[in-house]
């Protein structure tokens, strides 16, 4: 799998450079995940912009990816998703629920959203064990 990153203040862009994401590339989707969270920032953006066909067995390795995220605390976000990407995405039972956007800054703006939720769960956490 071919693909460049670029580290923000808050997130990573991964981008894909990749026509197509087949099950053979599952392997190497599920190991930089992985890298990924173990780094700083955690939150992960995946650029599919060059990517012009995926397989279900791609796609369901970035909803996993997506879950693994979330349950590190982080976020993983989708976007520019080609209109044969998005529909291929249609025709799967993880349409409704990966997180994508239209561009990149909808994207970024997602896990700053996120970002935002976190910290205020932590302090409501925080609160409510304070007035317990």
């Amino acid at each position: 799998m071919h693909y460049k990153t670029e580290t923000k203040e808050k997130f990573t862009v991964v981008t894909l450079l990749d026509t197509s994401l087949t099950s053979n590339l599952v392997p190497q989707i599920n190991d930089l995940s992985k890298k990924l969270l173990a780094e700083s920032p955690k939150n992960i953006i995946v650029n599919c912009q060059q990517v012009t066909q995926w397989d279900e067995a791609s796609i369901q390795a970035l909803f996993m990816a997506q879950q693994t995220s979330y349950d590190n605390n982080a976020s993983f976000v989708l976007c520019e998703l080609s209109n044969s990407l998005q529909s291929q995405l249609d025709l799967t039972e993880y349409a409704e629920i990966m997180n994508c956007t239209p561009t990149e800054p909808e994207a970024g703006d997602i896990v700053l959203m996120e970002e935002i939720e976190r910290e205020l769960l932590d302090s409501d956490d925080f609160e409510f064990s304070q007035n317990n």
